[in-house]
């Protein structure tokens, strides 16, 4: 299913997009819907029609997904400034971890690399299914969770 991506799409909200097999983006959406208390971030999972049209737009692969993607007033983060960006949104002291992108890339693309190839290994896969309930499932942009 073709989709296209627009402002509206996000109901004027930030969006996450993660890959939904991988253990550690997966606890970097919990604990970002944790956090989120003034719901600024939708989420979309990478294996959605939404995560696919974005990643397809980017240029980046749809079945090895070694970023997460987050946009923010419009503009689109990756690797560890995805991570920093997502911080910069967040209240009381989180936002100290968004300092990160201001290491150099000579520092913080290796070591996002290194973790991006080997967090299956590291973390594992999800073997089950995620499932929302209804709660989790209103913060889903259209289109951004695909069940199987």
């Amino acid at each position: 299913m073709e989709c296209g991506a627009s402002p509206e799409m996000f109901d004027g909200k930030n969006l996450i997009v993660f890959d939904g097999e991988c253990v550690l983006c997966s606890r970097f959406f919990q604990f970002m819907i944790k956090r989120d208390r003034s719901r600024r971030f939708q989420f979309a999972t990478a294996q959605s029609p939404l995560g696919q049209y974005l990643f397809r737009q980017l240029g980046l692969p749809t079945r090895d997904f070694q970023t997460n993607l987050v946009f923010v007033d419009g503009k689109v983060y990756q690797r560890l400034d995805a991570f920093a960006a997502a911080m910069q949104q967040l209240p009381m002291a989180w936002p100290v971890l968004s300092l990160c992108r201001f290491l150099p890339a000579m520092l913080k693309d290796p070591f996002y690399n290194a973790i991006a190839r080997n967090r299956y290994a590291i973390f594992g896969r999800a073997e089950l299914c995620f499932v929302p309930d209804a709660d989790m499932r209103s913060r889903f942009a259209p289109q951004g969770f695909q069940s199987e």
